[in-house]
């Protein structure tokens, strides 16, 4: 399937209205939904958005308590889902690009299978890159003037979604020197807060929840979006951010980074898999379609509210909400790259963290 294909059939099935679902009451029940990260990422915040908004959705207003399961960039929680199975549809379990760039690397640490679960939501992010205010200066809308610069990040894993900004600095001919092993994105802004690093990234339910604060404070400086798809695949500014460029814009901007080439199309591939189709919710393998059903059309409720364009673009951006026949869609877009962009990332990582994925 080609990048635009992805683009246009994932914007189809948005649209696709959920099944009507069977009888399923969870009333005086407590839905447990498991999050593989620290309380302090975006997941934590794009799971605590939804929670209480499908706590009214679903059949007998069950309470819908988010837990976390740091560990291991997310594939310790992961592989804990994988031997659950069906009991009484009380179990949810949400990943993120973190949770599948293990998978898309055949990392030996994964012992999952994304095909064995059951996807009833799924929803886009994106992700804004910020530098400290003395650097902020120097930014033009290129990096040349930051790559005699020596950086330090706060990184979860070079294969988990730091995958994305790692490479993309590197591209833009920066030196930024990654600090692995934090357990959220939260602990790595919280680490450029102490001054312990001086670049960072945040996904944009994250960003809008404490680095825009930074920015507004005058601690930080933003750089640049991963952006957005169009219909055509193209990549776009980022609707929740239209005001700050593109990795696309300042590469062009930069001395010495190509939109096009081996480079560019291993990162654009996994941006892909990593960020339009980036959070999705999950249910055990095993799980009757009626309880499937009852989920799908519960999300479905949340998405068509009419407060939700609103409340969303506060606390999580602007972004579609996938279910049904859409969040499988966005799953398998989302759990695939070409050979050859898996080819050219396993290199670099061998090259540049001595990472080695065999």
């Amino acid at each position: 399937m080609t990048i635009k294909q992805i683009a246009t059939s994932l914007a189809a099935a948005a649209m696709i209205a959920s099944p009507a679902a069977a009888e399923v009451d969870f009333s005086g029940e407590t839905i447990e939904w498991v999050i593989p990260f620290s309380e302090t990422g975006g997941s934590a915040k794009w799971a605590n958005f939804f929670a209480p908004l499908l706590s009214e959705e679903l059949p007998g207003n069950p309470t819908v308590v988010v837990k976390f399961m740091p560990g291991a960039g997310s594939t310790k929680g992961a592989n804990w889902f994988q031997e659950q199975e069906h009991e009484d549809g009380t179990l949810l379990f949400g990943t993120s690009g973190s949770t599948q760039f293990p998978y898309l690397l055949d990392d030996p640490r994964v012992r999952y299978e994304y095909s064995d679960w059951n996807p009833v939501m799924a929803t886009g992010t994106g992700g804004v890159a910020y530098l400290r205010p003395e650097d902020g200066e120097k930014f033009d809308g290129s990096a040349n003037n930051l790559q005699d610069k020596d950086f330090i990040y706060g990184s979860q894993g070079a294969t988990r979604l730091d995958l994305v900004p790692l490479l993309a600095w590197k591209m833009l001919g920066m030196n930024v020197e990654p600090v692995f092993g934090i357990k959220g994105r939260g602990d790595g802004r919280l680490m450029f807060e102490r001054g312990e690093a001086t670049i960072d990234y945040q996904t944009s339910s994250s960003y809008l929840g404490a680095s825009a604060d930074l920015v507004e404070q005058g601690k930080a400086v933003p750089m640049m979006t991963w952006g957005a798809l169009n219909e055509d695949g193209e990549i776009v500014r980022d609707p929740t951010f239209p005001d700050i460029p593109t990795f696309k814009e300042v590469c062009e901007a930069t001395d010495g980074c190509e939109t096009s080439g081996e480079a560019w199309d291993a990162w654009k591939a996994f941006f892909i898999a990593g960020f339009p189709v980036q959070k999705i919710a999950f249910l055990p393998q095993g799980t009757p379609q009626e309880v499937i059903d009852t989920y799908t059309a519960a999300f479905d409720a949340v998405r068509k509210r009419e407060d939700f364009p609103q409340i969303a673009a506060k606390r999580v951006g602007k972004y579609d909400v996938f279910i049904g026949e859409g969040a499988q869609k966005a799953t398998k877009a989302g759990t695939s790259v070409s050979p050859e962009a898996k080819a050219y990332v396993k290199d670099w990582l061998q090259d540049a963290y001595g990472v080695s994925l065999q």
